[in-house]
């Protein structure tokens, strides 16, 4: 388990296509959103899936890449985390890549999560890492470079808010690559 500063962390999916989930802070605000495609090898099977889920009475907001189920136990173990440390979305997720990575069966999960709160933005992963981007984006998935490169030209070169650079940068992504598509979801926190 470790605990890193550093620049943005991406995700390149691997053999998890389908999903592209991007989180960008500007000012006192950061927004999360994802596409909508689930494919299974090169079939589409759903163009409009939820990526993101809101816990702690919608104060986090959780983005996940890879297998749908794995990523589903690590959310209810992530929330179960979040209950055990209120308003401490670090030591949550400190904890649940401790868990993640020591545990026989959670080790075999294939998911990776995109983490936020008003204060805090975490990747968190299987192999025991918790990153936290010194530039405020986080790209996962199979989009996850596209996006991210989008994204942080957006934050430098306009002055548009975090909702819409997330909504913008995924639609770019989408036109790159074929795993992503732009039934786009984003949620937001002041």
């Amino acid at each position: 388990m470790s605990f890193r500063s550093g620049s943005t962390a991406a995700f390149y999916g691997g053999s998890r296509h389908g999903t592209t989930v991007l989180s960008v802070r500007r000012g006192s605000k950061v927004a999360i959103g994802a596409d909508g495609q689930v494919t299974y090898g090169d079939t589409v099977l759903k163009a409009n899936a939820t990526k993101i889920r809101r816990l702690a009475d919608g104060e986090v907001l959780v983005g996940f890449a890879g297998a749908t189920a794995d990523a589903f136990a690590l959310l209810e173990r992530f929330e179960a985390k979040l209950r055990a440390h209120p308003g401490n979305i670090v030591r949550a997720a400190v904890e649940l890549a401790k868990d993640w990575r020591t545990d026989r069966a959670l080790r075999q999960l294939q998911a990776i999560l995109a983490v936020v709160d008003a204060r805090t933005s975490l990747l968190v992963t299987g192999v025991g890492d918790v990153l936290e981007p010194s530039d405020g984006i986080i790209g996962i998935g199979s989009g996850g470079p596209a996006a991210t490169a989008a994204a942080r030209a957006l934050l430098r070169h306009t002055d548009l808010d975090a909702a819409t650079i997330v909504r913008e940068a995924l639609r770019i992504a989408a036109e790159i690559d074929v795993y992503t598509n732009d039934a786009i979801t984003v949620e937001e926190l002041p």
